[in-house]
Formats: structure tokens, sequence, C-alpha cells
């Protein structure tokens, strides 16, 4: 497997959703097995009417507004040797169907792949009920499901055929509209691999999914002053890459997490328990800390979560003051 970084990390021209939806048509197509199920949301994945129903007769079903229903249905489906991919916004995924994906689904090994649209940040203007923070560590604790946190259209397309073919529960997060461009065209990934996307010797930014191109600004800022930071993606967020979290800890010292998530149970948490374990370095933690979700465009909710570029280049810099 190999991936390429961008140089530029403006705007894409095609939105996730529109790269989800021109991957599922071709996959559906290889592999009659693979079905999609929606429970009422299919436009917002799949474009409009015609994006939803023009997918192959008999691997696209519409559940209803029950996503719990739409997980087990799936499930029952996989176990018939389908192999399903479900979609939701995020907090009708992991929140309102969690009991059936760890019964029905990882306790009974199933083979569905779920996505969690608009996590965090990226649900921007919704509302309370339809944002969620918690994904990660609602989902992180339950045995035999693999989760993920996509960058870019780059890392949909590929990992999309990888999916397809792995067997067993994974929950795949992701933004709806376009995103910053982190990788190149053709890159290629291994699940449970971290990516190192940037060389630096002082300290060591985790993030993953829509806040990468946050950390690549706040490496700037710390360059500037003389702070060499390294970036890496830890686009698997279970399971973590033990590896690549040891040997940062060894060659740089100090740690910043970068979570579209609250700061309990996600990315940072995950670090977190691996630097208990094996290596204690100090860890700054960027991300929601106990509140609820606002309402607001991605940048205002950055700035009102402390997520900007600033805010995590001050991170970097108590981490390493406490080295």
């Amino acid at each position: 497997m190999s991936y390429k970084v961008s140089d530029n990390h403006g705007k894409e021209a095609i939105s996730l959703v529109g790269a989800y939806a021109e991957e599922i048509k071709a996959i559906m197509a290889e592999d009659r097995d693979v079905v999609q199920i929606e429970a009422d949301l299919g436009a917002c994945l799949l474009g409009g009417p015609d994006g939803v129903w023009s997918l192959p007769e008999g691997q696209i079903f519409d559940v209803g507004i029950q996503e719990a229903n739409m997980v087990g249905v799936a499930c029952g489906m996989s176990v018939a040797g389908k192999k399903p991919f479900v979609h939701s916004f995020a907090p009708f995924v992991a929140r309102r169907a969690n009991d059936v994906i760890a019964i029905s689904g990882c306790y009974n090994r199933a083979n569905v792949k779920m996505i969690g649209t608009d996590p965090g940040i990226f649900n921007a203007n919704c509302g309370g009920t339809h944002t969620c923070y918690e994904d990660i560590g609602v989902l992180r604790s339950i045995h035999n499901l693999t989760i993920i946190d996509i960058a870019d259209s780059a890392m949909l397309r590929n990992l999309m055929w990888q999916l397809a073919k792995l067997d067993g529960m994974v929950y795949i997060r992701m933004a709806r509209k376009n995103v910053e461009k982190i990788y190149e065209v053709g890159s290629s990934f291994t699940i449970g691999k971290a990516n190192l996307l940037r060389e630096g010797r002082d300290v060591t930014i985790f993030s993953s999914g829509g806040m990468l191109g946050e950390c690549f600004r706040a490496a700037a800022l710390l360059e500037a002053e003389g702070i060499s930071a390294r970036i890496v993606d830890l686009f698997t967020i279970k399971p973590i890459d033990t590896e690549m979290i040891v040997r940062c800890g060894k060659e740089t010292g100090a740690f910043v997490t970068v979570d579209n998530h609250n700061v309990l149970g996600g990315l940072g948490s995950a670090v977190c328990d691996v630097v208990g374990e094996e290596i204690p370095v100090p860890v700054e933690k960027i991300g929601l800390r106990e509140k609820f979700a606002e309402v607001g465009t991605v940048d205002s909710l950055k700035k009102a979560f402390h997520m900007t570029a600033e805010d995590i280049a001050r991170a970097a810099k108590r981490a390493i003051s406490r080295k």
C-alpha cells in the first residue's frame, strides 16, 4: 500500500458523498452481493431521487426512519451472504442503533459497513439532535468493530473497495460535503496502519478526518517559530496503530491529539491508552469539552470549540514545555 500527501490542501472539487455514490455503483456492478440500505436519507448520501434509485435493482433498500432496524436488517442480510453498506447521520448510526450494532452485529460476527455522515463540526447548522461528538466514544469499546475516519475522496475511494471485500463490522465516519484535499488521487491505504504526513522532531500532532488541514496550518505556524511538528493521520481509530504511536513518542517526546469529537473517548483517548501502557509522554488534547453542540458554520465552530490552527499550535507548545 502507498499514499502520497498532496501539496495543495484546498477544497476538493467533488463532495465526499459524490465520490461515495460513484464508487458504490462501480462496486455493485462488480459484486451483486453488495447492497445499500438506507433509513430515508438516501438522497443525502447518493444524490437526489435519480441518484438513489439509479443503483442496480435489488441492491438498494430503504427501510424508512428506523435506524436500529436498518442495522438489524443489514446484519440478517449479511448472515445470508449479502454485503451490506448502511447509512445515516452519525448520531443515528452510533447512538440510536448502538445496541443492535453490539448484539446483532459485533456479537453475532455479522458483516456490515456502517456509514455515519457529518460527525462533529461538519453537521454545522442541523441542530443538536443531528449533531454527534460522541460516535467514536460510543462505539470504540465494542469488540469486533473497526472504526475509520475518512480524510478525503482519495481515501474514501480506495477504502470502499477494500471494505467491500473485508468481512466484519466497520464504522466509517465522514463529512458529506467537499473537504480539504489531503492525499493525491490513486493513493492506497492499509487499514490499521497510520500515515506519516509530515516529518518533525519536536512534537507529534495526531489527527484524522476533516481536522488534518488545520493540523498542517498549525505546523506552519510552529515552523515560523522554529518548532518542528510531525503530523500523523490515525485514520484507523480502532485498531489503533500502537507501533506508530510508540515510535513517535520515542522520536518527538510530546503529543497533541486533534479530534472532531469529544475529548473523552475519541482519538485522543485512544492515543492516551497507548501512552499509559507503552510510553509515557505529555499529551495535550484538542476537541469538544463537556458541552453539547452549537449551531454554526464549520469555521465558527472550530473557533468556538478551540479547534483552530492557532489552538493546536498553542497546545503543541504546552506539550513541548512538559517534556
